[in-house]
């Protein structure tokens, strides 16, 4: 029996792990069925398009960079088995919020004055509930998992993720939204039965009292977690990799429209794939290094990753020019010529930046002690949200200054090679450290 089917049938993983995928389903399903509404129903200007997708993004990431602090301290303070339980029990609320909002939109009920509101305020609050998740899921792994099983964990729990994206983003382009509000509410109910059978996971260390002073409290946390190099060239090579696919997911749908003159299917297809391929990334890497924690692959892999950017472009370049009024369904898109060139490069960007990324998670997880494994995760957070807020705020500048959406997707190829070379650094201090002079 292999660590990962192993893993899969133990309640000390297994009820995480579906309380987890079941989250980020609905984060997705929720995100994308707004988003989606928004660019295909409501706006016809690229540029605003961008903008909605943009602020969509930076309004969920936003409780990452000014929460994560008060977050980890509570997952290595406080039972986190108990938190994980009052946070799905949140999201239930959330819920109901946010598909309030969808049905307004599907009835074309004060669209712009309240139903967008509604669901923007339950996109920031589904923010905050993940930024007090974030830590616990992958701090808990070496408190319930041996050591030996935690890159496999971490990796299952990467892959699950985005299989989660993946069927979130499918039914966010395929049903009707009135749909969506229905799925939303009945997932969180779902997912806050799972986080019941999550087994107790009692803090390790010292109890000290918590900060709510959160700006304090960040900066101190970043401070403090940064010092070690190898742990900031992690959190920075991370965060580098997390604004590249930030700025990919705000290209996407008026990406898909605009360029590719198809429908908001073909933008959730896009999604998919990419899903897809960080899931498979996740699984490849952990089978190359053989249940070792290493960041050896890190460099080429982000490199190849921007290559595929590269190619992606280039495919998106040679996009005949559609002159039918009506955009095309997802049949009549992959039947195009370049629809599989197209796909397979979107694939191979997802699959290399899969095999960049978790052995970076499971690094961070097992470097630092156990009682400070949440707070490490926190500071990731923190550090990586204010990337996608960057990545967010820059491609909604380009958006604005008039730089074709297209010719955008440069920019994430360029900082491919940023990343590559903090995980070169990264690689070589692991070593260092191995084989001390």
């Amino acid at each position: 029996m292999t660590t990962t089917t192993h893993l899969i049938r133990q309640r000390r993983f297994f009820p995480l792990f579906v309380t987890q995928l079941l989250g980020a389903f609905n984060d997705n399903l929720f995100k994308n069925a707004m988003v989606l509404f928004v660019v295909y129903s409501l706006y016809n200007d690229e540029a605003q398009e961008a903008a909605f997708s943009g602020i969509a993004t930076a309004l969920f990431v936003l409780p990452f960079v000014t929460l994560s602090a008060l977050s980890g301290q509570l997952a290595d303070m406080r039972d986190k088995a108990r938190i994980i339980r009052i946070v799905k029990a949140a999201e239930i609320g959330i819920m109901l919020v946010g598909a309030a909002g969808l049905a307004m939109a599907w009835k074309g009920i004060a669209v712009q004055t309240v139903a967008i509101p509604l669901m923007l305020a339950a996109l920031f609050a589904m923010g905050v509930h993940s930024t007090f998740f974030g830590p616990i899921k992958y701090a808990i792994l070496p408190q319930h998992l041996r050591p030996g099983e935690v890159l496999a964990g971490t990796g299952l729990v990467e892959a699950g993720t985005y299989i989660a994206i993946l069927a979130g983003t499918i039914l966010a382009g395929w049903i009707p939204i009135e749909w969506a509000a229905l799925v939303v509410i009945i997932t969180a109910l779902i997912g806050y039965a799972t986080a019941r059978q999550v087994p107790p996971a009692p803090p390790l260390g010292e109890i000290q009292p918590l900060d709510f002073n959160v700006i304090r409290a960040s900066i101190g946390l970043v401070r403090n977690t940064m010092h070690d190099r190898r742990v900031f060239l992690a959190i920075a090579a991370i965060s580098f990799f997390w604004s590249v696919g930030t700025i990919l997911f705000i290209q996407f749908p008026p990406l898909a429209k605009n360029v590719l003159h198809a429908s908001k299917e073909v933008a959730s297809l896009f999604l998919v794939i990419f899903s897809i391929g960080i899931a498979i990334g996740s699984m490849s890497i952990n089978h190359l290094l053989k249940g070792r924690v290493s960041a050896r692959y890190g460099p080429v892999s982000v490199l190849v990753m921007g290559g595929f950017v590269i190619a992606f472009w280039a495919v998106c370049m040679r996009w005949p020019v559609h002159n039918e009024g009506q955009l095309m369904n997802a049949a009549a898109f992959v039947l195009q010529p370049l629809a599989a060139p197209l796909l397979l490069t979107l694939l191979g960007i997802a699959v290399a930046g899969g095999m960049f990324v978790v052995p970076l998670y499971a690094f961070l997880t097992t470097f630092v002690d156990k009682a400070q494994t949440a707070r490490t995760i926190a500071a990731n957070n923190i550090v990586n949200a204010g990337a996608m807020v960057g990545g967010a705020v820059l491609a909604m500048g380009l958006s604005a200054a008039g730089v074709p959406i297209v010719q955008q997707l440069l920019l994430s190829a360029a900082m491919c090679l940023i990343s590559a070379w903090l995980g070169r650094l990264l690689f070589l201090s692991e070593r260092a450290h191995a084989h001390p002079a």
